[in-house]
């Protein structure tokens, strides 16, 4: 069966979605247990990368690839990379995403699509493979894009598309804002710290320095509860 892993919420979509199967149709068989597992590890993973919890990020991280590994399936675990990758291009961490490039050769040309976006290295016909709330955000003109981004109804993939604008040098301010919203509305510390920052330079970029306090503050509030985690 194939799997998507560009989204936590789509993974739970699917999910919901066999299980649903699963219940309208018993002969059916019943979805594996190490697929089940690896989405299960992978959602915890995402979530608490973005939540700061570094030991339960790389131990649910860890989790996901030991389940998937027991297939022997390189195309799975290179989805699974790829969401890696793309929760830290949402958290604005640009490092090169080794672990997909190791297991590339592997993956659709859809996925290795994906990645170079996510690297800020997409063509034309890479757009054309992307997902559509990526492929969107893409394709929409510099002063159309957060209104483009804002409208796509998954959070995650706000984010993603946000971090791969701002690593091509376009996020503007109405771009920032937005992914400090949701990323402020879905209490993510990582990615609000990051998006945060950027609004900090912006303020100190334009001589706002009030403004630049008052977000300094902001962010010392979230460091704050980092800490105490």
């Amino acid at each position: 069966m194939s799997t998507t892993w560009f989204s936590p919420r789509t993974l739970r979509a699917a999910l919901l979605a066999c299980l649903a199967a699963l219940a309208a149709c018993a002969g059916k068989p019943p979805a594996p247990d190490w697929q089940l597992n690896a989405h299960g590890a992978s959602e915890r993973a995402v979530q608490a990368y973005f939540e700061g919890r570094q030991r339960v990020e790389r131990a649910e991280f860890a989790r996901a690839r030991s389940e998937i590994a027991r297939t022997g399936d390189a195309a799975q675990l290179a989805r699974l990379e790829l969401l890696r990758c793309a929760a830290q291009v949402a958290s604005l961490d640009l490092a090169p995403c080794a672990r997909f490039d190791a297991l590339a050769q592997d993956a659709t040309p859809a996925e290795r699509a994906y990645a170079r976006y996510l690297a800020a290295r997409a063509g034309p016909a890479d757009i054309a493979l992307l997902p559509q709330a990526q492929r969107a955000a893409a394709s929409a003109a510099p002063e159309q894009a957060a209104a483009v981004i804002a409208a796509q109804a998954d959070p995650l993939a706000q984010l993603v598309a946000a971090g791969a604008r701002f690593a091509l040098g376009q996020a503007s301010p109405q771009l920032v804002q937005l992914a400090v919203d949701t990323a402020s509305h879905q209490g993510w510390r990582r990615p609000l710290l990051a998006w945060l920052g950027v609004q900090e330079k912006l303020a100190e970029g334009r001589g706002d320095e009030e403004e630049a306090a008052r977000l300094r503050r902001r962010m010392a509030i979230v460091h704050q509860e980092t800490a105490r985690d």
